[in-house]
Parts: structure tokens; sequence; C-alpha cells
């Protein structure tokens, strides 16, 4: 039997990705991924934009690819006071999978982005760099799951968010963030990467199999 597996954060041509949503579909098809989400980024001049092109595209998909194709967002670099309204428009429009771009020390996201983002309802707060045990206990508190990411210049703080989500037991994903057909991981890469956060092979399992499952199976 196929071990369940979905990658939560993909980037298309809506975005600053280099593929159209069949393509990564089928790709991620081939890869043996049960289910995928891609999650171009946004703030509020694409917002509907975005949604407005992917709930129809991945509904169409879904119906017909071999996998599960959820449109989502990647709420990235805005001012923390927008992560609210954002997220709330989001969902309204259709978002099945909302990414908040978190504070990853690759780049000048808005200071607070991390806890701001954990007050909200959102599902992955990603790369999200040194986040604090408040954030991540906040997260938990709000079933938001924190990404262990293998996108190279986001995955330095790998094995700090893994210890901090296993103090607080907070839920962690593995996600590829791809931005073109080379990002993409088979489902054995996605648990190296996991492997590599200092999680132990039992944990990376369930993180790379069974929560994505359980998170799915909410929606």
């Amino acid at each position: 039997m196929k071990r369940f597996s979905a990658d939560l954060h993909i980037h298309s041509i809506f975005s600053d990705g280099e593929l159209i949503p069949a393509e990564i579909a089928q790709r991620c098809s081939v890869l043996g991924y049960s289910a995928i989400a891609i999650t171009d980024h946004v703030d509020n001049s694409n917002l509907e934009f975005v949604l407005s092109n992917l709930v129809k595209a991945c509904e169409e998909l879904s119906n017909y690819a071999e996998l599960k194709v959820l449109p989502g967002v990647e709420i990235t670099h805005v001012p923390i006071k927008m992560l609210g309204s954002l997220a709330r428009k989001a969902r309204k429009l259709g978002a099945k999978v909302i990414v908040v771009h978190g504070e990853t020390l690759a780049e000048p996201v808005p200071k607070g982005t991390n806890l701001a983002a954990a007050e909200q309802n959102i599902d992955i707060l990603a790369h999200p760099g040194l986040i604090t045990v408040e954030e991540a206990e906040l997260a938990k508190e709000n079933n938001i799951c924190l990404e262990i990411t293998s996108r190279r210049e986001h995955s330095i703080t790998n094995g700090h968010v893994a210890r901090v989500a296993s103090e607080v037991g907070a839920k962690l994903l593995v996600s590829s963030d791809a931005h073109a057909p080379e990002d993409l991981i088979t489902l054995e890469e996605a648990l190296h990467v996991a492997l590599g956060a200092g999680i132990s092979e039992k944990n990376s399992r369930i993180i790379t199999s069974v929560n994505p499952k359980s998170f799915l199976g909410d929606i």
C-alpha cells in the first residue's frame, strides 16, 4: 500500500513559481504524492487574482488527476496588522490551505510575524526561523502546523524549529516550498529532511505521512 504523502507549500506561475498548476499536479503524481496544495505568494494587491484562478483550477484537477489538489495562499511580507484580515478574506475566497511566510533568517520579514500569524485562523507557519517557545505554544493552541522545509535558504533553522516544536508538542509538516521543478522532493527526500533536522525516524515518518493525512482530514 502506498504511504500517504502531501506537500502543502508549492508555488505556481500565479506568483513566482515556474510551473502551471497542471504540471505541478502531474509531477507530484509521478513522485507518488497523495495530495498537494498550491500556495502562491499574496498580499492585498493580488489575493483575489490568485484565488480566482487557483480555486477553479484545483477543483478541476482534483476531479481528473491522480491526487488531491488544494488551492491556497502564502501571505508574504505584509505588515503584521494586515495578517488577520488577509487570512479571513483568503478563507472566504476559497483557500483551503493558508500559509504565512514566517520569520526566516534569509529574508527581512517584519518582526512579530510569527506571533501575529500564530494568533490567526491559518494552517501552516512556514520556515519560522528562530521561533520562540511562546510562539510555538500559541501555534499549537490554534492548531497551526510548523514547517520543516527542504528549501535551502530557509532550512538552516530546521533543527531549532524541530526542537521547539518537540518541547511544546506543536505539530510539524515537511514541505518543499517549491518554485521550480528541481525543488520538488520525493517522500524519501522529505523523510531525510526531517531526519536531518534531528527528528527520530519514528517521528519523521509521522511528520511526513500521518500529520498531513490528519491535517487534510479536517478540510
